[in-house]
């Protein structure tokens, strides 16, 4: 008989803090007898194995992080009292980058939207900006967005991607044609998430010491250039590192190569929301800069990759209605929806408490009447657990007018933004194809679009999809059409 070997104090516990028996062996009759059911190191091992992966973000699976700091360079007093956007403040954050549409094992360098998600821990609470790399979206209301992401996904006999589903969802929604051009443009494929730039995309509220309020708009330039992937370029690197992107964020930071950008706003003084030639709450339009030029506000630099990829990047928790005082939401249908469905999906996929994990946790004190739940850590003692109370507790007592409302009046309805003389679907496209893009890049687009049609894009949907095209821009609408009508059916092409 052999004697057992004691456990050393460099050794593994069980999860209650006791000395671990083994990591190795099960606790069985004999070595080669049945493994017994009080082995509870073995069960709890097994029990937690089974739990280990918590459900996939939906959507913006795949990603990753890093940890940085934003300084504000410059004076933006006159415009919002957030703290963080005070001159020479300094304000730990976390950015997470990630795809729209690929599940967790997917390629890095699948053509996608990129997410540009982005937690400031400010003295006032956390802030989170969570947009993309292109400044529109594909639908401007939020009833849509489910049906959007499921288009984008997979079918449900086969359980494959089907480029017909994409497009016959694109066509049946103009409004997606802006970001559309986008996407089939090379910001589809940018060669690292370091080369890209980020945008809040939607239209957000500042209010300044005064109580002066401002719509404004960021945008996140990289400081490395823009840089981009051909669809070769992309499809190779699938399969040769479907972790790209990950990898390349990970290792440069490892070798002191920080990433920075820079953040500049638009900014629209708030009556001015009211004329405006477009409607500036639409998710799927721009201000143009000749309206409202950008002005600087600091730089955000990624310097510390996280410890633990599974605490620190996967139980991340991004909403864009987590604001501090100074910033507010618009009435962005969009930025409303999405206000309580990011939190929401967090409940779901983290937990009730994942606010009080520590990556989600915020750097200032915390007084919520939030109460119990599932996975309870932080806590209130014997305090009162209402509110008003005569025990001394804080609670809060505002009303009135709220600081960061706006004016907002008429009947209910369901109904589409009101039109103003700019409120087309496809103007703006257009105007990338034809003022922003190069002709090498309008080939490309063309290129891009007419195999990605010649991917299985059929009857009715592939008419639609040829004067969608042309509804853009009937020029490049035309040689797309020529060019598939060429090719004739193809393969599925690389996406």
């Amino acid at each position: 008989m052999t004697t057992p070997k004691k456990n050393q104090s460099t050794g593994s516990t069980l999860s209650t803090g006791a000395p671990a028996p083994s990591d190795s062996h099960s606790l069985t009759i004999g070595p080669d007898g049945p493994i017994l059911l009080h082995d509870v190191h073995f069960l709890e091992q097994m029990a937690h194995f089974n739990r280990e992966k918590v459900p996939e973000r939906q959507p913006h699976a795949k990603g990753s992080g890093a940890f940085g700091v934003f300084e504000t360079t410059e004076d933006m007093s006159a415009y919002t009292r957030a703290a963080l956007f005070q001159k020479g403040a300094a304000t730990e954050m976390l950015a997470r980058f990630s795809t729209v549409a690929g599940e967790q094992g997917s390629p890095d360098t699948w053509r996608d939207v990129r997410g540009f998600s982005l937690k400031f821990y400010t003295s006032e609470g956390n802030y989170d900006l969570v947009g993309n790399n292109t400044p529109v979206f594909f639908v401007r209301d939020p009833m849509k967005f489910p049906h959007f992401i499921r288009s984008q996904k997979r079918l449900p006999d086969s359980g494959l991607r089907d480029n017909h589903m994409q497009w016959d969802f694109w066509t049946c929604n103009p409004e997606t044609a802006h970001q559309v051009t986008y996407l089939m443009g090379e910001r589809g494929l940018p060669r690292t998430w370091r080369h890209m730039n980020g945008y809040g995309s939607h239209t957000f509220l500042w209010i300044n010491d005064a109580g002066e309020k401002f719509w404004v708009k960021y945008h996140f330039h990289t400081n490395q250039g823009m840089q981009f992937f051909t669809n070769a370029e992309a499809a190779e690197m699938a399969g040769n590192d479907a972790d790209f992107h990950r990898r390349d964020l990970f290792e440069a930071i490892v070798h002191g190569d920080y990433p920075s950008w820079t953040l500049s706003v638009q900014i629209m003084p708030y009556a001015e929301a009211k004329t405006y030639r477009l409607n500036p709450f639409d998710l799927t339009k721009t201000w143009p800069h000749s309206d409202y030029p950008l002005r600087k506000v600091g730089v955000m630099t990624l310097n510390r990759n996280p410890e633990n990829f599974f605490a620190q990047i996967e139980q991340a928790a991004f909403s864009p209605g987590n604001t501090v005082p100074g910033i507010g939401l618009s009435p962005d249908k969009m930025l409303l929806g999405r206000a309580f469905a990011y939190n929401d999906a967090q409940r779901n996929r983290i937990g009730t408490n994942f606010h009080q994990l520590p990556v989600n946790r915020p750097k200032a004190p915390v007084n919520t009447y939030m109460f119990d739940g599932q996975m309870a850590f932080e806590h209130s003692g014997k305090d009162p657990v209402y509110a008003p109370n005569s025990e001394g507790r804080g609670w809060a007592g505002d009303s009135g007018p709220a600081a960061d409302g706006w004016e907002a009046d008429g009947e209910m309805v369901r109904s589409a933004y009101t039109l103003r003389a700019g409120d087309d679907d496809f103007s703006q496209a257009g105007a990338l194809v034809r003022d922003v893009f190069n002709d090498e890049q309008r080939t490309k687009l063309v290129e891009q679009v007419a195999g990605s049609l010649l991917g299985g894009v059929r009857g009715e949907v592939l008419e639609r999809a040829f004067q969608y095209w042309k509804n853009v821009d009937a020029t490049t609408g035309g040689r797309i059409e020529a060019k598939v009508r060429e090719r004739g059916t193809s393969k599925p092409a690389q996406r």
